[in-house]
């Protein structure tokens, strides 16, 4: 069990304890005491300043308006970053005019370039051809913390010895980054497993904003945990909802 906690202020203890209350509830048990991403800070930032002895990241203090005002096209991710901080930069030696906080992107080509042809391959969706040009220049630490997800689940997967990650159909291209990330840091390369997605009757994500029942709604109120589950195995799902994406689908048990 890891918990994700590096995202500043939505990494909460009491949303911690309710996560661990829902699986515990669903039946799914798990080995050994839970592990807090956040203890590993010191890993990623190390996993961070490899790729800068490598010349392959770039700081940049870049607002999100910027961004989106300069940007040429939109990928996984957002707004492709337009490459406003990448032109001269050398990460090995960079000081960067002005104050404040800086992130830290992947100089997309000439990580491919030292990469070379990837591919990585899903259970459902079969060998893919690794395209994380689709992202551009990916931030790799953020200015307000000190690892991204990219980052820092490409680097807990190989420190927990994951070989089947496990994960929502939302997350397939960002795998096209994470095997990028695992060749440029010598990490070993699982297999993947893009599930679908339980939506409502729009085919929208289940979100409290929509009204949808959370599962600590659902356990609160009484409801057989251990039988909801069941019911999600065998395809008998929730009112108002529905399974979407099962022809592109892989998550990390």
């Amino acid at each position: 069990m890891r918990i994700e906690d590096i995202d500043g202020a939505r990494s909460r203890d009491e949303f911690v304890q309710g996560a661990l209350d829902d699986l515990a509830w669903l039946g799914i048990d798990w080995d050994g005491e839970a592990i807090r991403q956040s203890a590993r800070i010191a890993a990623h930032g190390a996993g961070l300043e490899r790729l800068k002895a490598l010349g392959l990241v770039y700081p940049c203090r870049c607002t999100r308006a910027q961004i989106a005002a300069a940007s040429h096209g939109t990928g996984p991710d957002g707004p492709i970053y337009p490459g406003t901080c990448r032109p001269g930069i050398d990460a090995r030696t960079a000081i960067l005019p002005g104050d404040g906080p800086a992130a830290w992107r992947l100089d997309m080509a000439r990580a491919i370039q030292a990469a070379g042809p990837l591919t990585w391959r899903d259970e459902l969706a079969g060998e893919q051809a690794a395209r994380p040009d689709l992202f551009g220049d990916v931030v790799l630490a953020r200015k307000d913390a000190p690892g991204s997800y990219h980052l820092a689940v490409t680097m807990d997967d190989a420190s927990d010895g994951i070989t089947l990650v496990t994960r929502g159909q939302d997350l397939f291209a960002s795998t096209h980054v994470h095997r990028l990330l695992q060749e440029l840091l010598g990490l070993p390369v699982p297999t993947w497993h893009h599930h679908a997605l339980i939506v409502d009757e729009s085919g929208q994500k289940l979100a409290k904003r929509r009204g949808s029942a959370s599962l600590a709604q659902r356990r609160l109120a009484g409801e057989d945990g251990r039988a909801l589950a069941q019911r999600l195995r065998a395809g008998d799902l929730p009112e108002r909802a529905s399974f979407s994406g099962l022809a592109n689908c892989a998550t990390n048990p």
